[in-house]
């Protein structure tokens, strides 16, 4: 985190972040099709920095990109394994019903933006190269979302 002190308010969403990513890992390897994704392994961290990407990518710190990588390092992870709309579309239905573990499925327009976001980062920059991760540029940028979608 360097040394930029967050918000009240940030600390709260990264918190909340937190329980999101690990209620949907836990939904996803718990899903026959999705684990397959981490049969491989998974950094000890993962919910973690999964929690510091979705913070950064909703426009929170830039602890993702500070402290494990940028764009690239997790495109890179994500490509290679050729294409799999089956194992998207559970991925992205275990996110809808963790979102609801958390409680955050109360809140209609909350809900569908992260929704919104899940499906676009799951349908398109981690579903973009799927021949090689050798294909992934170098240097990509966190993309970031907000109320309004994609912030370009």
């Amino acid at each position: 985190m360097g040394t930029c002190k967050l918000s009240s308010r940030q600390r709260v969403a990264t918190k909340v972040l937190r329980r999101l990513a690990y209620a949907w890992h836990n939904r996803v390897m718990a899903d026959d099709v999705v684990s397959h994704a981490f049969s491989h392994g998974f950094h000890p961290q993962h919910v973690e920095r999964l929690a510091a990407y979705w913070a950064e990518a909703l426009g929170g710190p830039t602890t993702y990109s500070d402290s494990y990588g940028d764009e690239s390092t997790v495109v890179k992870m994500h490509s290679g394994n050729g294409e799999h709309d089956e194992m998207n579309r559970r991925a992205i239905a275990c996110f809808d019903r963790a979102l609801a573990d958390v409680g955050l499925a109360n809140d209609d327009s909350l809900r569908q933006v992260l929704h919104d976001y899940f499906v676009w980062a799951t349908t398109t920059t981690m579903s973009r190269y799927h021949q090689s991760a050798d294909d992934v540029p170098d240097g990509l940028s966190i993309p970031h979302w907000s109320w309004d979608g994609l912030q370009e």
